[in-house]
């Protein structure tokens, strides 16, 4: 006979069976994650690190209560909390301390103190934790943030200034948001178009209390003008403002910010993709001028707590440095802010079109005209694309080191002894991919010709357009990423016929160009969902010596083209040349990280490093007509593209009778064709 008890004992191993099961399945699954996200593999045997899933700052664990949680098994040489991650990593001094961790530990049921809510904790042993952190950012430029502008007295009486219970002004200034309570003084700030109503004033002016404060903000050079416009929002834990650009021509251009009651983290980003989260200590002052005020947008993201570096390490006013070996939650309170903006009576006359209202739909000067002969186009290409490759051929080179893989398997896939021609070379990065071909690039490029010279790769300088080698020479060209940068369909269409001329009957070419398609299938290309490589490098996104834009690159002006797009492929005829212009047909300035508006249009590149030549020479080139330089920002070169729409290369290719299209594909934002010789 089974006694109850025996029941009671079959039915706790099979609990704790179950349970051990339960445990197992979800180690495995964090092993795979770790792997998937961040290419680090779990170790079969006892190490000294162990990866702990769900006590992460990601998922509301504090730096605190996990040492307090891992310190009870051993001497911690480190912990690594990623920001945003649910996972943390620990390192003991022994390997057996890790192993009495691990057992303890391992399917535990913890309670996350800050948020109090219960989470199960899952151990991996690691080899080594070697964790990348992101080059610490720097602030927007023209942002400020002044530490300790006013005294905790003063911050009493300027918060006790305003009454939010009263109800005694007949203007409405003070209402309730979903968000926040507000209250506005001078004008209203109406929050749908980040805009004010300039004729209606409200009475009774700005606070007095004020006063004193931004005739210190004069004094100090903070602010030019003394702001007639004041908002007041006080926020509770958890609430937060959406990004936006206050509408410039609603206001000058320093508008500031005070923090009162508690300190908050602001992110502000670029257009670009670029984001930089900033404290804000408490009694601190914001200061946005400039391109950080005009071109950033900033907001608050509505949470809890924040990701700020340990008390223990001392938290610096500025950027949050994504450093996971000193990262804590902070528990978010209530705070006040004093926002003070100068109403603008004049339009806007900022460097930045694209998002200025009171210059929309307008074209800047600067900005050159579509080419209407072969000469002008040989003029801009001049201009702005071989002269700008001379200067930035160093940083150039730096950010193009990885073969796309499809040209790589283009060139894998040719026989054993083929003499190749890499027209466009750039810093000739597919010149040694395979020993057994004999392959030569040449370059527009001189800089970047020796820059392969340095690397012992065979290059020479020439134009695309007459290549000095033999016709019916070469068992196959590649031309990648170089004939969008030829201004007319005629100069695309030879650059093309170039390459033909080079190979012989039976040849094959492979073509990339960009694509005026940056999202196709429902899929977005790399240059649109990629963010800011967390090295602190240029992103690679196409290949060769004429590259797609990349991460941090400023933009230059309005993003709207104007200049004349393709025509229907359909229709497309070389011999009539490219369409007719329309009225205005200045070259946009494209918006990184944005999809294009037009076909022609001038791309920038920002330039990091210096120039080409460290030294200054006494007969020094005039820098090209694509560039400028921001104050206290870094140049920024424009490049000519013309970005190709689906079907077009196939269309120009098509025209010519001595090739043949054999497949054509789209490839990470790029369109492509392969070519053989008839």
């Amino acid at each position: 006979q089974i006694t109850t008890v025996e029941v009671k004992t079959t039915e706790d191993h099979l609990k704790v069976h179950k349970t051990k099961k339960k445990v197992l399945r979800k180690q495995i699954r964090a092993q795979h994650t770790l792997m998937r996200h961040e290419g680090i593999e779990c170790s079969s045997h006892a190490t000294q690190s162990l990866v702990i899933a769900n006590a992460g700052l990601g998922n509301g664990m504090s730096r605190h209560q996990l040492l307090q949680l891992v310190e009870d098994y051993g001497l911690v040489e480190s912990l690594l909390m990623p920001p945003n991650k649910p996972y943390s990593f620990v390192k003991y001094g022994t390997t057996e301390e890790a192993k009495k961790a691990f057992d303890a530990l391992n399917g535990k049921e913890v309670t996350v103190e800050d948020l109090g809510q219960n989470v199960v904790l899952y151990m991996n042993f690691v080899e080594k934790v070697s964790w990348q952190n992101p080059v610490p950012a720097s602030l927007p430029p023209g942002l400020t943030v002044i530490e300790k502008i006013i005294s905790l007295e003063e911050e009493r009486s300027m918060l006790e200034s305003i009454d939010w219970l009263g109800d005694e002004d007949p203007q409405n200034v003070q209402k309730t948001l979903k968000h926040r309570r507000v209250k506005h003084f001078g004008y209203e700030f109406c929050y749908d178009n980040n805009n004010v109503d300039k004729d209606k004033p409200l009475p009774g002016g700005l606070p007095e209390i004020c006063d004193l404060f931004l005739e210190k903000c004069l004094k100090q050079g903070y602010i030019k003008h003394k702001p007639d416009q004041l908002t007041v929002n006080q926020y509770e834990p958890g609430q937060g403002i959406p990004p936006h650009i206050d509408t410039h021509s609603a206001f000058e251009d320093e508008i500031i910010s005070l923090s009162l009651g508690a300190e908050i983290v602001m992110d502000f980003k670029h257009p670009d993709g670029h984001s930089v989260a900033v404290m804000l200590p408490r009694c601190s002052l914001l200061v946005m001028a400039g391109e950080s005020r005009y071109l950033w947008t900033h907001g608050i993201t509505p949470r809890k707590y924040d990701v700020v570096q340990a008390p223990e390490l001392g938290q610096k006013v500025g950027t949050i440095a994504a450093d996971a070996r000193g990262l804590t939650l902070n528990r978010r309170e209530t705070r006040t802010s004093f926002t003070f903006r100068k109403v603008r009576r004049s339009p806007c006359t900022c460097i930045y079109p694209s998002v200025c209202d009171s210059q929309k739909g307008q074209t800047r000067l600067v900005q050159p005209s579509f080419p209407h002969s072969d000469t002008e186009a040989s003029q801009l290409e001049q201009e702005y694309v071989h002269k700008v490759y001379e200067e930035i051929a160093t940083h150039f080179s730096s950010t193009r080191h990885s073969p796309w893989p499809r040209v790589v398997d283009f060139l894998r896939s040719l026989p054993k002894g083929s003499i190749v021609a890499d027209v466009g070379c750039g810093n000739g990065k597919y010149l040694g991919i395979r020993e057994d071909l004999y392959m030569v690039g040449c370059d527009r490029s001189k800089n970047l010709v020796d820059i392969c010279g340095e690397k012992t790769l065979p290059a020479f300088v020439c134009d695309a357009l007459s290549v000095p080698v033999r016709s019916g020479s070469c068992d196959a060209c590649i031309s990648i990423a170089v004939i969008h940068h030829f201004s007319t369909a005629e100069r695309r269409l030879a650059a093309i016929r170039e390459l033909s001329r080079l190979l012989r009957p039976g040849g094959r070419a492979l073509i990339y160009v960009w694509a005026m398609e940056q999202e196709y299938k429902n899929h977005k290309s790399k240059y649109l969902k990629e963010k800011n490589n967390s090295k602190g490098k240029e992103e690679e996104i196409s290949t060769g010596s004429a590259q797609g834009p990349l991460s941090d690159q400023l933009p230059g002006g309005n993003s709207q083209g104007s200049a004349p797009p393709g025509r229907l492929l359909h229709d497309w005829d070389p011999k009539a040349g490219d369409a007719e212009p329309v009225a205005d047909s200045r070259l946009p300035v494209h918006t990184n990280r944005t999809s294009f508006h037009s076909q022609d249009l001038l791309v920038p590149w920002h330039l990091k490093g210096g120039s080409k030549k460290k030294e200054d020479s006494a007969d020094a080139v005039l820098p090209p007509a694509g560039f400028e330089r921001s104050q206290g920002a870094s140049p920024v070169f424009h490049r000519y593209y013309h970005v190709f729409c689906e079907g077009e290369l196939e269309a120009v290719c098509s025209t010519l009778a001595c090739v043949r299209v054999q497949s054509s594909y789209y490839d990470q934002g790029n369109w492509c064709v392969a070519l053989e010789k008839l």
